[in-house]
């Protein structure tokens, strides 16, 4: 079991979450939190359906991850072009802050996940993970 593919995402997976958690315990982020404040940090202004859908939650626990966000003051909902029927939400400077921690930690888990391994050997590994999950998407 520990050879297949799965077993060994699911266990790499694991690591990631928990040391991005260990690196920002002092920050109270919370699991699936840290990727959305990547994700707005890159993309401002989203609606929560576009979050969900780009950082592949559940609508459902995106609705939760981002309460618990705006109750932490990391992001505010806001109407566009006077659309009241959606909401698009935006990170305050405070989710600002949070969103740097969190890029700073993930480049620092990035740099220790690809020690030792060559810049070919990334960019082989890169490539066939792509095609990897290219694979699963359009089935």
């Amino acid at each position: 079991m520990e050879q297949s593919f799965h077993y060994q995402l699911m266990a790499v997976q694991s690591l990631v979450q928990k040391k991005i958690l260990e690196q920002l315990s002092d920050t109270d982020l919370t699991i699936g939190q840290p990727k959305v404040l990547e994700y707005l940090g890159h993309h401002d202004g989203m609606s929560q359906k576009d979050i969900a859908r780009a950082c592949h939650i559940e609508p459902g626990s995106m609705t939760s991850i981002l309460n618990r966000m705006e109750d932490k003051n990391m992001i505010e909902r806001r109407m566009l072009h006077g659309n009241r029927r959606s909401l698009y939400v935006f990170l305050t400077p405070y989710g600002k802050e949070m969103w740097q921690r969190v890029e700073q930690a993930f480049a620092q888990i990035e740099q220790e996940i690809w020690q030792e391994i060559s810049e070919k050997e990334q960019e082989d590994f890169m490539k066939t993970f792509r095609q990897i999950y290219d694979n699963l998407a359009t089935k």
